[in-house]
């Protein structure tokens, strides 16, 4: 069995996969926009069932990579409206110096919930909101007893 987080930028799917090219090195292995669909999309697709106001540049699926992790992604419905609650992505850093790298990049524009620092479980740990709304939490773990 394989669980893989999906996350639905509701319209800005694009900016987030360049985004996590630069601050994380993520690899984009598939894109695939709405205007290439061999099906037409259905109103059930469309926010307000206008099929014609669709912009159909927009991301309908998306692969990509940190690391070992596949992420898939979209722009959804393309509202604006993003919103990404009760859930949160975890990074396991190899040294302190990488942690504090890949929290400081992925706080650039978003909000620290939670500073980096010592804890009884790790080295370095944090916990930040990008730009995007995605929470993420940066761990350095100390090592098991």
């Amino acid at each position: 069995m394989l669980v893989q987080p999906y996350l639905f930028f509701d319209g800005r799917c694009e900016e987030a996969l360049n985004f996590y090219k630069k601050a994380l090195g993520a690899k984009v292995t598939a894109m695939m926009r709405f205007s290439e669909s061999p099906v037409p999309p259905s109103p059930e697709m469309c926010a307000g069932g206008d099929v014609a106001a669709m912009d159909m540049s927009k991301i309908m699926h998306a692969n990509f990579e940190i690391g070992d992790t596949q992420i898939m992604a979209s722009d959804g419905m393309a509202q604006g409206k993003a919103e990404f609650k009760g859930i949160s992505l975890s990074i396991t850093a190899a040294s302190d110096a990488e942690a504090q790298r890949v929290f400081k990049a992925l706080g650039e524009g978003g909000q620290v919930q939670m500073p980096m620092s010592e804890t009884f479980f790790a080295h370095n740990f944090g916990m930040v909101a990008d730009r995007f709304g995605v929470s993420w939490m940066v761990i350095n773990p100390k090592p098991e007893k």
